[in-house]
């Protein structure tokens, strides 16, 4: 019996998921660019407007309009793909912060339970991008299944970075609270547009129940 060739999702997948790790900027570098993005598709701003976020939306996924062209399935995959990518790189910062000196307890105790969430955060994002590119090959209840995993997992992944954020409630105000927050908040609004995009592309693909059937 044949095996099943991949889907052209499986290759997307891997492709741009390079494409993202080799442009990957940090929060403040990505709102002043050193070369110029090109200009998003109308495809990518329409899109957008289902999200939260529309505006950071648009400026993550422009660089990335020839390779979703009019695609809704490979628009919510560049949106999960580029959520992880900033998850990872939030997560390697916080944790490098948890090996710092001169840090006070509680503020420790805050980045160690940061560092958990994100690292959570950063494997729920990446089970939600390969399980959007399985679901590729499969139809009806197959689809509705994968699917409902993928919504699941970037919701807890957005609960686990506002879960970072909440930690640091009772930690004053000084340069590692703040630098935290504004990296994790960005994160978040990230996965919150990614969760948008990918509501978005299942509401619109998932089989229709027929009136009086089980």
């Amino acid at each position: 019996m044949a095996k099943p060739r991949p889907s052209l999702s499986f290759f997307f997948f891997f492709f741009l998921l390079f494409l993202v790790l080799s442009l990957a900027t940090t929060p403040a570098q990505s709102f002043v660019p050193s070369h110029p993005k090109p200009a998003p598709t109308s495809f990518i701003v329409s899109s957008c407007r289902a999200t939260r976020y529309p505006a950071l939306c648009v400026h993550c996924l422009a660089a990335y309009g020839r390779a979703i062209q009019q695609s809704d399935r490979h628009l919510a995959q560049a949106a999960l793909i580029v959520s992880l990518a900033r998850a990872r790189s939030a997560a390697s910062f916080v944790s490098r912060l948890s090996r710092a000196r001169r840090i006070k307890l509680r503020e420790l105790r805050a980045v160690r339970d940061c560092v958990e969430n994100m690292g959570d955060s950063v494997d729920r994002l990446a089970d939600s991008a390969r399980e959007l590119g399985r679901s590729d090959r499969d139809a009806g209840e197959d689809f509705a299944w994968h699917m409902s995993n993928v919504e699941t997992w970037v919701s807890a992944a957005l609960t686990d970075e506002n879960t970072c954020v909440d930690g640091f409630a009772g930690v004053m105000d000084g340069g590692l609270k703040v630098a935290v927050r504004r990296r994790v908040v960005y994160v978040a609004q990230v996965t919150s547009n990614a969760l948008a995009l990918v509501n978005r592309f299942a509401s619109k693909h998932r089989p229709v129940a027929v009136a009086g059937t089980p």
